[in-house]
């Protein structure tokens, strides 16, 4: 019924920059928050930054000043604009969407599928 598509994963260099999508296709009526998660190896999954329906956005720490969430609500779509990446940001990127669906009564949490991020020194 529903399908999360990521694009835009890949290697850069250090200092370099990236810009991730998630699409939400299929029988969406409404979407409340848009997150981005990653997990590296070995490592939790972790919240990297959340926006709100009404566009307010939140980051982790490690990202704050380098890293923008932005979300296009006419297309169902989340963006992550990472700039000045460092090694560190190497991890999978998984977007996460609240959504109402259709032929269901309640919000629930959906998950992309994943993108790789690779982040070389």
């Amino acid at each position: 019924q529903v399908q999360l598509v990521e694009s835009g994963g890949g290697l850069v260099q250090a200092g370099g920059s990236l810009r991730l999508s998630c699409a939400a296709s299929g029988s969406v009526i409404s979407i409340s928050a848009m997150s981005w998660h990653r997990q590296a190896p070995g490592k939790q999954r972790e919240l990297v930054a959340i926006i709100s329906s009404g566009g307010s956005s939140t980051y982790a720490d490690s990202v704050k000043g380098r890293f923008t969430i932005a979300r296009d609500n006419a297309k169902n779509t989340v963006y992550l604009q990472m700039n000045s990446l460092k090694p560190e940001d190497t991890a999978v990127y998984y977007c996460k969407l609240r959504m109402l669906v259709r032929g269901t009564s309640s919000f629930m949490e959906y998950w992309g599928q994943g993108t790789q991020v690779t982040v070389s020194s």
